[in-house]
Order: structure tokens, then C-alpha cells, then sequence
């Protein structure tokens, strides 16, 4: 006899919280800015034009935000960490850009119905507690006809692998989805449902760091989901997380020099909202 288990709903709630405090934790601008170049090809992906109304949803310190406004877009950059966009707002200023900074949640977006023409997230809204809350969320906001550019880690990546390693030593809720969920296409077409059509393409962002050390050092100190899982081990666990990390990036790594380059992964996805 066959004996099914069901798997727990998880708190999406006492989830968000979680991952809220951990995204401010650390201080992920730190490494934010290593990505920016992420931000400029989505916006050359989704072929933004000028004056267009665009919201930057899990913006963090503004990457997607500020190749939009570099593009004479009118742009909205919104988060649920409030430091993440002041580093938003500080990087906006010392450019002269003219960008809104609003403090949001992915998943209760406090704009109107089709306000916005295009509305994108790199590296941000994966990590939503309820993903079809948040990809709803999403096409409610975006104008019938209008675009949806999102960039997302892949489970097969680089960065993938390590949210996997992470995950081995502090495990999350049972039933909770995995980020990387948002970086396979065919789970994207399930979450948002019949109302779009969705063009997705592999891309690679290369990390570039003096050393493995160095990255589990930037990494271990700055990045909010290692952070936090290294404070919620003991130190024999953090040995073995970080030999783990090191061994990961030593497979991945295509330097001979000592240092490290890592091309790592990433979904990049253009939904259109059909009228």
C-alpha cells in the first residue's frame, strides 16, 4: 500500500519576514554593483524607449533602475529594504537621474492597475516568499501590451549550485519553493498563466574576484543568504560550508591564474502582456 505524505503549507508570512531580514542583512549593494551590466542588457532586452513608465520591482541598489533612467525612461524603483534603496537613491543622485524611490512588496504592490508600461527585476523577485502572488502581482501593474524583463538565476548555474549548497546546511520551510524555480522557463509559463507570451534566453554573467578566498570572503560577509546561513551554524559547520563553497567555486572557476572567473548562469525573460 502506497502511503503519500503530504507536504506541509508553509507560513508565507513568518517566510517573507525571514527573507527580509535577510536581504538586510549584510549589505548586498556591495555586491549589487558588480551586476550592473545585468541591469543594461534587460533594458536592451525588452527594447525600453524613452519616456516609458517603468517600475523596478526587488530593485535592491538599483541596477535595473538606473539603466532605465539612463534611457530617459520615468522610472519608479521599489524594495521592501529600505537601505537597499538608499544605496538606490545615493548612486540616482550622483548621476543627476530622476528616479522615484518607493519602499514595496513584491507581492503587495502599492500602484494601480496597468500603470506601468514596462516593469523589470534582476536577480529580485525569484526571491519572493509566494511566487504566483508575486508574478501576479507583476501583471497587474504592467499595461496590457506591455513588457515584463526579469533576470533570474538558473538551478543549473553557477550561483544556482551554491543557493543549493546553502540550502544542505540551513534548509528552508517545507513546501517553500526554490528561487531558482524562476530561472526555468517552463515554470514561469505555469506561474503567470495564459495571459502572456514569454521569450526566454540563457545569458552568462561572469563574477571576477582576486581569488576563491576573496569571493567566499565578499560573499560570507555581504551577500544576505550566505550571510545569514553561516550566523545560524556552528563552527564546524561553517568549516564545512566553506570548504564546500571553495570546492564548488573551484569546479566552476575558468582561471589558471590564481584568480577567479566564473561565468554563472541566468535566465533572461521578456513576458508580454497580450491585450
Amino acid at each position: 500500500m502506497n502511503i503519500q505524505t503530504a507536504v506541509p503549507t508553509p507560513d508565507l508570512a513568518a517566510v517573507k519576514a525571514k527573507q527580509q531580514a535577510t536581504w538586510a542583512s549584510g549589505d548586498y549593494a556591495i555586491i549589487g554593483t558588480t551586476l550592473q551590466i545585468v541591469g543594461e542588457t534587460l533594458c536592451e532586452a525588452v527594447d525600453l524607449r524613452s519616456g516609458q513608465r517603468v517600475l523596478d520591482v526587488a530593485a535592491g541598489n538599483g541596477n535595473a533602475t538606473l539603466a532605465a533612467a539612463r534611457r530617459f525612461a520615468d522610472v519608479v524603483s521599489s524594495d521592501y529594504v529600505g537601505t537597499l534603496l538608499q544605496r538606490g537613491r545615493e548612486r540616482a543622485e550622483a548621476e543627476r537621474l530622476p528616479v522615484e524611490f518607493r519602499e514595496a512588496d513584491a507581492e503587495n504592490l502599492p500602484f494601480p492597475d496597468a500603470s506601468f508600461d514596462v516593469v523589470l527585476s534582476t536577480f529580485g523577485v525569484m526571491f519572493t516568499a509566494n511566487h504566483p502572488r508575486a508574478a501576479s502581482e507583476l501583471l497587474r501593474v504592467c499595461r496590457p501590451g506591455g513588457k515584463i524583463g526579469l533576470a533570474s538565476w538558473t538551478p543549473e548555474g553557477f550561483i544556482g549550485n551554491l543557493l543549493k549548497i546553502v540550502v544542505k546546511f540551513v534548509p528552508p520551510p517545507p513546501g517553500v519553493k526554490s528561487p531558482v524555480m524562476w530561472g526555468k522557463k517552463d515554470y514561469l509559463e505555469e506561474i503567470f498563466g495564459r495571459e502572456v507570451t514569454i521569450a526566454a534566453q540563457s545569458r552568462q554573467y561572469t563574477f571576477r574576484y582576486k581569488s576563491p578566498e576573496h569571493f567566499l570572503d565578499i560573499f560570507r560577509t555581504y551577500y544576505g543568504p550566505t550571510h545569514k546561513a553561516f550566523a545560524a551554524i556552528d563552527a564546524a559547520a561553517q568549516d564545512q560550508l566553506a570548504a564546500d563553497l571553495i570546492a564548488l567555486m573551484n569546479d566552476f572557476n575558468a582561471a589558471k591564474d590564481g584568480t577567479l572567473v566564473i561565468p554563472s548562469e541566468y535566465l533572461e525573460i521578456v513576458i508580454t502582456r497580450r491585450r
